[in-house]
């Protein structure tokens, strides 16, 4: 499956800070976002709230601008971060009553939220789920219709 530039490197370093243990949704550059955008906290200042979708003055000049950041809009980059920490059990947007997960840095927890990411990454880019692995079992005649080395090619 032919991918874009900008989700094969937002899913590298997703990888990466999943298992380097660099994965926080409570840290602006350690985040999913915060990963994508090289561990930079500074596109907190695209949104008046972490996890809303509303964008800041400073966000909507850079949107109404075109920039992108490492390949995403700043209404997608917001979009991304409030996938991942409602996937994670956050109430967004984030402040210190809002309901938060009893471990927000657990394997499982985190997981969740990759998942959630990954899910609008490729809904982003126009292509199927790539954590969507049920293809791999689809069988016609007894045999599978799919092969791991071509599904994942």
């Amino acid at each position: 499956m032919k991918t874009s530039k900008r989700l094969e490197q937002a899913l590298i370093k997703l990888y990466n800070a999943y298992h380097n243990n660099k994965l926080n949704p409570e840290d602006c550059s350690a985040c999913a976002v915060g990963n994508i955008l090289d561990n930079f906290d500074s596109w907190k200042h695209l949104t008046e709230g972490h996890g809303s979708l509303q964008l800041s003055y400073v966000g909507r000049v850079h949107q109404n601008l075109g920039r992108k950041f490492n390949g995403y809009t700043p209404q997608e980059i917001l979009q991304i971060e409030k996938v991942f920490l409602e996937a994670c059990g956050f109430k967004t947007p984030l402040c210190h009553y809002n309901q938060k997960p009893k471990n927000p840095t657990s394997n499982e927890v985190l997981f969740n939220g990759l998942s959630a990411v990954v899910e609008l990454l490729c809904e982003l880019d126009s292509i199927p789920n790539l954590m969507n692995l049920s293809k791999l079992f689809e069988q016609e005649n007894g045999e599978p219709v799919y092969h791991l080395e071509t599904f994942l090619a």
